[in-house]
This record gives structure tokens, C-alpha cells and sequence, in this order.
């Protein structure tokens, strides 16, 4: 009906993916034409445009529902957009189909149907009708038990999402908790989990500070083990100083306090680890007008 020559050159013509060509040959019986318009109709074409341009704006959000909890991001590439109803609207779908789903990565989540549409064609479709290249960039899901708890926290409306499971406790403790991740940005749940590459590498870079300070070669190391664990301090959620603590208790005191123990952690910010665009108003304005 169509050969792969086909493909490539209605991939050539509208910048489509491979798989999007192979469909759309299929729909239209090798009808070259027919295809591209079959791209048109559907967003594709217009959001394959869009593909190579830069989403770090957008939402992260916290779905929770009886013993199950998401925490999601989608990028956009303006705040702008990412104020939009719509926009916000396209957030909750996501969030509830990936709560009612057995999705573990993205590939799987792309892949859930909603009102016989996969999260991957509502992506698509979502940045012809917006404008701007809508992005689907991660997720988690956590499960829990009865006698556990999570704690979410959102920060300046979705910038930052926190969530948190406790066991023990109640939803206030993992709450707060949830708040000091946000506000304090751990990497690790305990030392135990900074891995060897990474403490080695923060070693190294102590040493040649301390060389640097004048200290002598053969106390190094012993003035090495406070500076480590003040790195620990800093990057390890148990070892941190408590937001709320008025006597500088740790977030691993203040949970033994309240009888309850950290199983898990996950932090999102917007855009976090994304290189942004350099660009001015008046060229992103003109970027939309001629998108």
C-alpha cells in the first residue's frame, strides 16, 4: 500500500514522528496528500513543529485519592500558558488518568487512554490548540496502607510539589514535613543514600579547600569527618535542621517525636535541571505570532 520511502518523505514534509507517518499512510491508504492533511487535522504536524523549541515553565501538581498519591510535571514554554485554563485543565486529566492507572514510567503513562485518547495524543493535541509545545516531563506514584500517611505541599501555586509517606504519625506530621521539603530542597532521604561517586567528589573538593585555608596535610582528614557531616546536614533530609523547630531539632527527631517514621520522599520544581532560553519579550511574542 505505501513503502518506507513513503514515510520518510511525508516525515520530511511535515516533521513528524515515524510512527505518526506510518499511521497516517494507513488511514489514508498511501495517500501522500491525504496524510499530510490527516497530520494537519489531528495537531500532529503542527505540534512537530514545536518539538525542538524549550519547555521549562509550567505546573507541578499532587493528585491524591484514597491510598494512592501522583505528583506529576508538565512543562510549557511560557508562564504565561502556563496560567491557562486549559492548561490547568490538561494537568487535572493527567493526573487523574495516572491515578487510575498501573503506569510505572513515562513510557507506560504515555501510553494511558483517556476517552479513547493515549496521554501522548492529548500532549499532541494539547500544543496545536495552546500554541506552544506542551510537555509531559515526569511523575511518581506513591501507594500506601491504611496505618500510613502522606503529606503534600505545593508552593507558589505549582512551582514547587512536595510529597511525602510516613508511617506512624498522622497527616499534619506529613504535612510538615512535606513543607520542609519543599522550603529545604533535600537530595537524600539519609547518608546512607548519597552515593560513593558523589561523597568522593565532595571529599576532594574539601580537601583542596583545606589545603587551600593552610590547614596541615596530616590533620586533613580528621577535620574532614565534621565537614562531611555538615554536608549531610545540608543535602539529607533526616539530618536537616527542622523548618519549624524552635530548639534546631532534626526532621529525624522531630518525627520520633510524633511516633512516625520516613519511608519516602519525591520534590519536584518547574523546570529544575531544563537549560532555559535566552530570549526578550518582544522575540517570544513574535515566536507566538509566527508559530
Amino acid at each position: 500500500m505505501f513503502s518506507a520511502s513513503d514515510v520518510k518523505t511525508l516525515r520530511e514534509k511535515t516533521g513528524a514522528g515515524m510512527l505518526d507517518c506510518k499511521k497516517a499512510l494507513e488511514e489514508t491508504k498511501g495517500n501522500l496528500e491525504a496524510a499530510v492533511d490527516w497530520l494537519r487535522e489531528k495537531g500532529i504536524a503542527k505540534a512537530s513543529k514545536k518539538s525542538d523549541r524549550i519547555a521549562a515553565e509550567g505546573l507541578s501538581q499532587i493528585f491524591i485519592k484514597g491510598n494512592k498519591a501522583v505528583v506529576l510535571e508538565v512543562n510549557s514554554e511560557t508562564d504565561f500558558v502556563a496560567r491557562n485554563e486549559e492548561f490547568k485543565n490538561f494537568v487535572e486529566v493527567l493526573g487523574e488518568a495516572l491515578l487510575n492507572s498501573n503506569a510505572k514510567t513515562l513510557e507506560e503513562a504515555l501510553e494511558v487512554k483517556v476517552d479513547g485518547a493515549t496521554i501522548n495524543d492529548l500532549v499532541v493535541q494539547t500544543t496545536a490548540k495552546i500554541g506552544e509545545k506542551i510537555s509531559f516531563r515526569r511523575f511518581s506514584i506513591f501507594e500506601k496502607t491504611d496505618s500510613e500517611n502522606f503529606g503534600s505541599y505545593l508552593h507558589m501555586g505549582g512551582r514547587i510539589a512536595s510529597l511525602v509517606k510516613i508511617s506512624g504519625g498522622n497527616e499534619e506530621v506529613a504535612k510538615d514535613v512535606a513543607m520542609h521539603v519543599a522550603a529545604m530542597h533535600p537530595l537524600y532521604i539519609n547518608a546512607s543514600d548519597v552515593p560513593d561517586t558523589v561523597l568522593e567528589k565532595e571529599k576532594n573538593i574539601m580537601r583542596q579547600e583545606l589545603l587551600n585555608e593552610g590547614k596541615p596535610a596530616d590533620k586533613i582528614e580528621n577535620i574532614l569527618v565534621g565537614k562531611v557531616r555538615k554536608y549531610y546536614g545540608e543535602v539529607c533530609l533526616l539530618d536537616q535542621i527542622f523548618v519549624k523547630a524552635v530548639n534546631k531539632e532534626t526532621v529525624q527527631k522531630y518525627l520520633e517525636n510524633n511516633n512516625a517514621k520516613l519511608i519516602d520522599m519525591v520534590r519536584y520544581e518547574v523546570g529544575e535541571g531544563i537549560e532555559k532560553r535566552q530570549e526578550n519579550f518582544a522575540e517570544e511574542v513574535m515566536n507566538q505570532i509566527n508559530g
